[in-house]
Protein backbone atom coordinates (compact mmCIF):
# COMPACT_ATOMS: atom_id res chain seq x y z
CA UNK A 1 0.00 0.00 0.00
CA UNK A 2 2.69 2.46 1.03
CA UNK A 3 4.89 1.44 -1.91
CA UNK A 4 1.99 1.98 -4.34
CA UNK A 5 1.38 5.46 -2.96
CA UNK A 6 5.06 6.29 -3.24
CA UNK A 7 5.15 5.01 -6.85
CA UNK A 8 2.13 7.18 -7.73
CA UNK A 9 3.84 10.23 -6.23
CA UNK A 10 7.02 9.39 -8.14
CA UNK A 11 5.06 9.08 -11.42
CA UNK A 12 3.32 12.42 -10.77
CA UNK A 13 6.69 14.03 -10.12
CA UNK A 14 8.02 12.62 -13.39
CA UNK A 15 5.00 13.86 -15.37
CA UNK A 16 5.18 17.31 -13.76
CA UNK A 17 8.92 17.53 -14.38
CA UNK A 18 8.47 16.43 -17.99
CA UNK A 19 5.88 19.17 -18.60
CA UNK A 20 8.10 21.85 -17.01
CA UNK A 21 11.08 20.68 -19.08
CA UNK A 22 8.96 20.57 -22.26
CA UNK A 23 7.82 24.18 -21.72
CA UNK A 24 11.41 25.22 -21.00
CA UNK A 25 12.67 23.49 -24.17
CA UNK A 26 9.93 25.00 -26.37
CA UNK A 27 10.84 28.43 -25.03
CA UNK A 28 14.59 27.88 -25.51
CA UNK A 29 14.18 26.58 -29.06
CA UNK A 30 12.04 29.57 -30.07
CA UNK A 31 14.52 32.01 -28.55
CA UNK A 32 17.52 30.27 -30.10
CA UNK A 33 15.82 30.40 -33.49
CA UNK A 34 15.22 34.15 -33.17
CA UNK A 35 18.71 34.79 -31.79
CA UNK A 36 20.25 32.86 -34.69
CA UNK A 37 18.19 34.95 -37.12
CA UNK A 38 19.43 38.11 -35.40
CA UNK A 39 23.02 36.89 -35.58
CA UNK A 40 22.86 36.15 -39.32
CA UNK A 41 20.89 39.22 -40.39
CA UNK A 42 21.95 41.68 -37.61
CA UNK A 43 18.31 42.32 -36.61
CA UNK A 44 14.94 40.62 -36.50
CA UNK A 45 11.96 42.50 -37.91
CA UNK A 46 9.77 39.96 -39.71
CA UNK A 47 6.25 40.69 -40.92
CA UNK A 48 4.04 37.60 -40.41
CA UNK A 49 0.59 39.06 -41.08
CA UNK A 50 -1.46 42.20 -40.37
CA UNK A 51 -1.46 41.63 -36.61
CA UNK A 52 1.73 39.68 -35.87
CA UNK A 53 5.42 40.45 -36.35
CA UNK A 54 8.62 38.99 -35.00
CA UNK A 55 10.73 41.80 -33.61
CA UNK A 56 13.63 41.13 -31.21
CA UNK A 57 14.06 43.29 -28.14
CA UNK A 58 15.99 42.65 -24.93
CA UNK A 59 13.93 42.93 -21.76
CA UNK A 60 15.76 43.73 -18.51
CA UNK A 61 12.56 44.12 -16.48
CA UNK A 62 9.87 41.68 -15.44
CA UNK A 63 6.63 40.76 -17.20
CA UNK A 64 6.43 42.56 -20.54
CA UNK A 65 9.34 44.89 -19.73
CA UNK A 66 7.75 46.40 -16.64
CA UNK A 67 10.30 47.63 -14.06
CA UNK A 68 13.20 47.76 -16.53
CA UNK A 69 16.30 49.15 -14.86
CA UNK A 70 19.85 49.61 -16.04
CA UNK A 71 21.23 49.42 -12.52
CA UNK A 72 22.62 45.93 -11.83
CA UNK A 73 21.72 45.96 -8.11
CA UNK A 74 18.01 46.34 -8.86
CA UNK A 75 18.25 43.82 -11.72
CA UNK A 76 19.88 41.28 -9.38
CA UNK A 77 17.30 42.01 -6.68
CA UNK A 78 14.47 41.32 -9.14
CA UNK A 79 16.20 38.10 -10.22
CA UNK A 80 16.45 36.94 -6.59
CA UNK A 81 12.77 37.79 -6.11
CA UNK A 82 11.92 35.66 -9.17
CA UNK A 83 13.89 32.72 -7.69
CA UNK A 84 11.94 33.07 -4.42
CA UNK A 85 8.64 33.18 -6.33
CA UNK A 86 9.70 30.01 -8.21
CA UNK A 87 10.30 28.28 -4.89
CA UNK A 88 6.83 29.32 -3.74
CA UNK A 89 5.38 27.97 -7.00
CA UNK A 90 7.18 24.65 -6.44
CA UNK A 91 5.60 24.54 -2.97
CA UNK A 92 2.17 25.23 -4.55
CA UNK A 93 2.74 22.39 -7.03
CA UNK A 94 3.57 20.00 -4.20
CA UNK A 95 0.58 21.22 -2.16
CA UNK A 96 -1.91 21.17 -5.04
CA UNK A 97 -4.08 18.08 -5.29
CA UNK A 98 -6.28 18.98 -8.25
CA UNK A 99 -6.14 20.27 -11.82
CA UNK A 100 -4.68 23.63 -10.66
CA UNK A 101 -1.31 21.92 -10.47
CA UNK A 102 -1.10 22.20 -14.26
CA UNK A 103 -1.61 25.97 -14.10
CA UNK A 104 1.25 26.21 -11.58
CA UNK A 105 3.42 23.94 -13.77
CA UNK A 106 2.75 26.17 -16.79
CA UNK A 107 3.83 29.23 -14.82
CA UNK A 108 6.94 27.45 -13.49
CA UNK A 109 8.05 26.18 -16.91
CA UNK A 110 7.77 29.64 -18.43
CA UNK A 111 9.42 31.24 -15.45
CA UNK A 112 12.39 28.87 -15.69
CA UNK A 113 12.79 29.84 -19.36
CA UNK A 114 12.91 33.54 -18.58
CA UNK A 115 15.03 33.03 -15.45
CA UNK A 116 17.60 31.14 -17.52
CA UNK A 117 17.82 34.11 -19.89
CA UNK A 118 18.11 36.63 -17.04
CA UNK A 119 21.07 34.69 -15.67
CA UNK A 120 22.73 33.72 -18.98
CA UNK A 121 22.16 36.89 -21.06
CA UNK A 122 21.39 39.40 -18.27
CA UNK A 123 18.18 40.12 -20.20
CA UNK A 124 15.26 38.21 -21.70
CA UNK A 125 14.83 38.11 -25.48
CA UNK A 126 11.25 39.02 -26.39
CA UNK A 127 10.17 38.79 -30.01
CA UNK A 128 6.42 38.25 -30.50
CA UNK A 129 4.87 41.58 -31.46
CA UNK A 130 1.07 41.31 -31.46
CA UNK A 131 -0.77 44.39 -32.69
CA UNK A 132 -4.05 45.67 -34.06
CA UNK A 133 -3.44 48.58 -36.44
CA UNK A 134 -1.12 50.93 -34.54
CA UNK A 135 -1.95 49.53 -31.08
CA UNK A 136 0.92 47.21 -30.12
CA UNK A 137 0.74 44.92 -27.13
CA UNK A 138 3.97 44.43 -25.18
CA UNK A 139 6.51 42.35 -27.07
CA UNK A 140 6.69 38.92 -25.44
CA UNK A 141 8.06 35.38 -25.86
CA UNK A 142 6.87 31.77 -25.58
CA UNK A 143 7.65 31.60 -21.85
CA UNK A 144 5.43 34.63 -21.29
CA UNK A 145 2.57 32.84 -23.06
CA UNK A 146 2.78 29.91 -20.62
CA UNK A 147 3.14 32.20 -17.60
CA UNK A 148 0.21 34.39 -18.65
CA UNK A 149 -2.00 31.41 -19.50
CA UNK A 150 -1.31 29.80 -16.12
CA UNK A 151 -2.01 33.03 -14.23
CA UNK A 152 -5.22 33.70 -16.19
CA UNK A 153 -6.44 30.14 -15.54
CA UNK A 154 -5.73 30.51 -11.80
CA UNK A 155 -7.64 33.81 -11.72
CA UNK A 156 -10.62 32.33 -13.62
CA UNK A 157 -10.61 29.31 -11.33
CA UNK A 158 -10.61 31.54 -8.27
CA UNK A 159 -13.41 33.77 -9.60
CA UNK A 160 -15.72 31.17 -11.11
CA UNK A 161 -15.07 27.93 -9.21
CA UNK A 162 -13.87 28.82 -5.71
CA UNK A 163 -16.60 31.45 -5.44
CA UNK A 164 -19.19 28.77 -6.23
CA UNK A 165 -17.73 26.46 -3.56
CA UNK A 166 -18.05 29.19 -0.93
CA UNK A 167 -21.65 29.93 -1.96
CA UNK A 168 -22.59 26.24 -1.86
CA UNK A 169 -21.04 25.78 1.58
CA UNK A 170 -23.27 28.50 3.11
Amino acid sequence: MRTTLRMMQYKKLLVYSFIVILIFVLDRLSKLYILNLAETSSSVDIYINSFLNLYLIWNKGIAFGILSFEESFIYNLITILIVIINLIIIFMIIKSKDYKVYFWISILGGSFGNLFDRIYYSAVPDFIDFHINNFHWFVFNVADIFISTGVICLIFDEIFFNNRKTTNEL
